[in-house]
């Protein structure tokens, strides 16, 4: 082998050895991105576990109200609450363990393909900086507490909005029973009229 070859074989062995090391730092930084959002991607488990939850609670709830008997509806409901929750102690860990496992090879790629080192760098010590954790941790209170002015702010505006559709709702279903709820709406008591002035 002359010098000239030996040379570019030292070249191509640098630049290799670059090209792994950026790409190792890259992978590292990923890793400290994957770690910092881990509260996030339990917390997305947890919603991904407890949608079907919500679904089989007011499922059950409109049943419970339908078609047990007064008299059996606290305990029915009561037993219905344990499942929910032995369902959710036991697809929570599982949905969390499966989301933990594949974020590495399923958001890893897409951050070290659409990011720089260096921009990775700057992701990693944002989401590890103690004032965003700061801030994140204080985010459901502000957010429940502009919820509730925000519903309170509404209310007057969407309230008769809410009142008309489900007038018309109820209009709808009528005439598509073919006017079983107006004939039931008749047989309840009569609302008492107010006292004529004298």
């Amino acid at each position: 082998m002359n010098f000239r070859q030996t040379a570019w074989a030292a070249v191509a062995a640098t630049l290799a050895l670059s090209a792994f090391s950026a790409h190792a730092d890259k992978k590292e930084q990923v890793q400290k991105i994957l770690a910092a959002q881990q509260p996030a991607l339990e917390d997305m488990a947890r919603g991904v576990a407890e949608q079907p939850a919500r679904q089989l609670a007011g499922g059950a709830r409109q049943i419970l109200v339908q078609v047990v008997p007064e008299d059996k509806r606290e305990a029915t409901a009561k037993q219905v609450d344990a499942e929910i929750k032995k369902y959710l102690d036991s697809a929570v860990p599982s949905v969390r363990a499966s989301a933990t496992k594949l974020s590495p090879t399923t958001i890893g790629p897409m951050l070290e393909e659409r990011f720089t080192e260096d921009e990775l760098k700057q992701l990693a010590s944002m989401l590890e900086s103690p004032i965003l954790k700061k801030y994140q941790s204080a985010l459901p209170e502000m957010s429940n507490a502009l919820l509730e002015k925000v519903v309170d702010d509404a209310r007057p505006a969407v309230t008769p909005k809410l009142q008309a559709a489900e007038g018309n709702i109820r209009k709808i279903l009528d005439t598509a029973s073919g006017g079983k709820l107006s004939a039931a709406g008749n047989n309840a008591a009569p609302a008492a009229k107010p006292a004529a002035k004298k």
